[in-house]
Formats: C-alpha cells, structure tokens, sequence
C-alpha cells in the first residue's frame, strides 16, 4: 500500500483538476491527490470552484481526512482552514472541522419517509385556550396571533341552504310545467263546443242543398 500523509498535515501542492464539486490537489511527496470539497474551499457559498481555482494553481491545503476502502485511499483536503498567503493554520484546535462534522451528522434526509396524516384532537390547550392541541405543542406566544379551528355549524349550514333552493327550483319548474300542459290539452267542454259546432255546420249545408 502506498504511503500516505499524516492527518492535520499541511502543505502547498499543485491543482491538478477542477470538477463541479471540488478540486483535486497533488501532494508533494506522494502519488496519491487528494480533495478539495467545494464547501472546504472558502468560509463563503462557493457555487462554481473553477471561480476560486484554476488547473496548475499552487494552493495551501491542509489534511483534514483519511479514509480506505477495498484497499483505496481518499485523502480530504481543506483550504479555508489554511492562510493561503503565509500558510498558517487558522484551526490549530481542529474546532471549524469538529462544527462542519456535527452538522453532517445532524442533517438528515427525510424525503424519502411517509408523511402521516392524524385526526385533530379533541382537547383544548391551557396555553392559549385554542382546540386540537396540547400546552406542551402550542407556539403561540404572550400577546400574539391565537389560532383556533373553524367551526363545523358553518360548514354544515352551507349544504342544507343549497338543497333548499334546489327544492324550490325543482317546485318552480314543476308548477311552470303543469301550466303549460293545461294550455295544450284541450279540456271536455272545449271538446264538445268543438263538437256541436260541427254538427250545426253539417245542418245549414243540408238545409241550403233542400232549398236548391
């Protein structure tokens, strides 16, 4: 296995290459180049490390990390932690590379898990004197915003006042269709004036035939 520098070391070493995540230095002395990760590269949001270096670029670096797997190395790099004027440690103590641990280990991803929904709860907080949750779960604070559910009573109101309307629409439209039924259908005295009319047309042309 190849030799390795020791971990905190600190050196000056040549960019070898630029990528989208970082940079990649060699280490005099050693086959073995190690990274720069973009978020080692400066205290300030690096987006793009082609902005901070360039491929050839002489740079202070400091070991921060050394870890082997299946029998390869991977030796972490840290400029922001280095004066890249003098080379002087800025984190003799190694306090900046314990912060930016703790908070890799804090983060947690939880896109992937299920968001479960559960049912309001039917209690009344000591707090702030609002339903659905617990004094221990309340983020109101003295003199702010309280926020309490809706109540039901308006939400049942609205459906019964539209089928009542919709009942009276269906009465009105009932009413309007008898009305007009009746003007169409003719009655029974109409249908025998209807009758009557006729017979008596039938009598003067018989009376007027005699006469001729």
């Amino acid at each position: 296995m190849e030799s390795l520098p020791k971990l905190y070391d600190i050196f000056k070493g040549e960019v070898a290459s630029v990528t989208e995540y970082g940079a990649f230095i060699k280490i005099p002395g050693y086959r073995k180049q190690g990274l720069v990760h973009k978020t080692h590269m400066s205290s300030c949001w690096v987006e793009n490390p082609a902005k901070i270096v360039d491929v050839g670029e002489k740079v202070w670096a400091k070991v921060i990390g050394i870890e082997t797997k299946d029998g390869k190395a991977k030796v972490s790099l840290s400029m922001k932690v280095v004066n890249q004027g003098t080379g002087k440690d800025l984190d003799p103590n190694n306090v900046i590379l314990d912060q930016d641990q703790r908070k890799k280990h804090q983060f947690q991803d939880y896109s992937k898990q299920k968001i479960t929904l559960e049912a309001v709860l039917n209690t009344v907080c000591k707090k702030c004197g609002c339903k659905g949750h617990f004094a221990k779960e309340c983020f109101s604070q003295p003199g702010g915003i309280k926020y309490s559910l809706v109540p039901e009573e308006e939400e049942e109101t609205q459906p019964e006042q539209l089928l009542k309307k919709r009942k009276k629409e269906k009465k009105k439209k009932k009413a309007k269709g008898q009305e007009i039924s009746s003007d169409k259908v003719p009655g029974p005295s109409t249908a025998k004036r209807r009758k009557h009319s006729g017979k008596s047309r039938k009598k003067k042309h018989k009376k007027q035939r005699h006469k001729e």
